[in-house]
């Protein structure tokens, strides 16, 4: 590949010191190829950008080397192998390269696997009046001239992405019940079902996949507001400081949601909270 000082040799040769090509060829040692595509292209640099990376004694082992990659990925964190545990296993099965082809081509393999990883998404959609998200941010705030740390409790119907926020001082339980009373007042209503996190005012024991064992009280929460105690599983959270989608009832209260359930049906007394 040409660097910039020889391109600006062969370019102050032929237009400011006139010389023919066949000379600048014999004092430069190149092509007359390579002086024809300097002089015509006017271009100052040549940049070569390989399509793909010859791997010679790595590629008859990818797919043995993909296999094993996948295997020790799907394993949990401490036990999965190192890379020279992987290189010596794969020695192990005749490969005879070295260890800096196996970690590079590693290295390729872990990107594209993330990258593949954050492209596949599953869409969240609700229809209206079906869920509500719950969730907890501590914020940094001036009260009476002394900066004070504040428990912001965040509810957001799922459909219409409306929020509703209130802070207090702690997360406890009590808390927890008087922020989802505020906000159904607010909202004129419960939804079907909520989707929290795994917090400890409302979560006992978290089992082997999404199953959860929620506390007494919360269930009693729950049964007061008519919120459908089988749907408070772990779900994916959708976040809370996305910008709120235009022309999706953002002024529309939970009740009446297009589409929701009837507004006599979905509200509540939400003036007693449970005992």
């Amino acid at each position: 590949m040409l660097v910039v000082e020889t391109i600006a040799k062969i370019r102050r040769a032929y237009f400011i010191q006139r010389k023919p090509i066949k000379q600048i060829c014999r004092e430069l040692r190149i092509s007359r190829n390579t002086v024809r595509k300097v002089v015509r292209s006017g271009a100052t640099e040549f940049s070569y950008d390989r399509t793909s990376q010859p791997r010679p004694k790595i590629d008859p082992w990818r797919s043995d080397l993909d296999e094993m990659l996948a295997e020790n990925d799907r394993q949990p964190k401490r036990q999965r192998l190192t890379l020279v545990r992987i290189y010596e296993e794969l020695r192990n099965r005749g490969y005879d390269g070295s260890y800096d082809s196996v970690r590079r081509y590693a290295a390729s393999w872990s990107k594209a696997t993330r990258e593949a990883s954050a492209a596949a998404y599953v869409p969240l959609s609700f229809d209206p009046g079906e869920a509500y998200q719950f969730d907890w941010s501590h914020e940094i705030v001036l009260i009476d001239g002394v900066t004070t740390t504040v428990k912001v409790a965040h509810v957001r119907l799922s459909y219409s992405r409306m929020p509703f926020v209130r802070a207090y001082p702690r997360e406890t339980q009590e808390m927890v019940f008087d922020a989802h009373d505020k906000a159904f007042a607010f909202f004129g209503g419960a939804c079907a079902r909520g989707i929290y996190d795994n917090m400890k005012t409302a979560v006992d024991a978290i089992f082997v996949g999404k199953d959860r064992a929620y506390n007494r009280r919360f269930q009693q929460m729950c049964g007061h507001y008519l919120v459908d105690p089988p749907s408070l599983r772990l779900e994916p959270m959708a976040p809370f400081w996305t910008a709120l989608h235009p022309g999706r009832g953002l002024g529309e209260r939970a009740s009446r949601e297009p589409g929701g359930r009837d507004p006599a049906a979905v509200r509540r007394a939400v003036s007693t909270p449970p005992a």
